[in-house]
């Protein structure tokens, strides 16, 4: 779920919402051609991805600017905003919260590069570190 900017409304988006935010973040705006350009191909329809950037404004995640007839659209939120409301809701829903559960999650699993461990456990001590202050 996703606080829009404009609202307080949650807001979910689909899996398809989510490839064309993707691709909007990374263009910053663009057409609806400049979106499909950037799908693997084969992209999708024109009008399939005209009608998913349509639901996005409609869910006011996304907003254009009119050019004539064209419309060129952009984000009206950040990649890390979705990021960090993502992981909170996964946390939320899946780990009680709990970063220790989280940790313990990832623990269990077997295939973790030894290099990655030693990086979140700094990460974690600076965490520790900066909150005693």
């Amino acid at each position: 779920m996703v606080i829009t900017q404009k609202s307080d409304q949650m807001v979910t988006l689909t899996k398809a919402e989510e490839r064309i935010m993707k691709i909007l973040w990374d263009l910053e705006r663009g057409f609806i051609k400049d979106i499909q350009e950037h799908f693997p191909h084969p992209a999708p329809p024109y009008n399939t991805i005209s009608t998913i950037v349509r639901v996005l404004v409609k869910k006011e995640i996304v907003s254009f600017k009119t050019y004539g007839g064209s419309y060129q659209y952009f984000p009206l939120i950040t990649r890390e905003e979705y990021r960090s409301d993502q992981m909170g809701r996964l946390m939320n829903n899946y780990f009680g919260n709990s970063l220790s559960e989280v940790v313990n999650f990832f623990s269990e699993k077997k295939d973790l590069d030894i290099d990655e461990v030693d990086e979140a456990l700094r990460m974690l001590e600076d965490l520790k570190q900066r909150k005693k202050k």
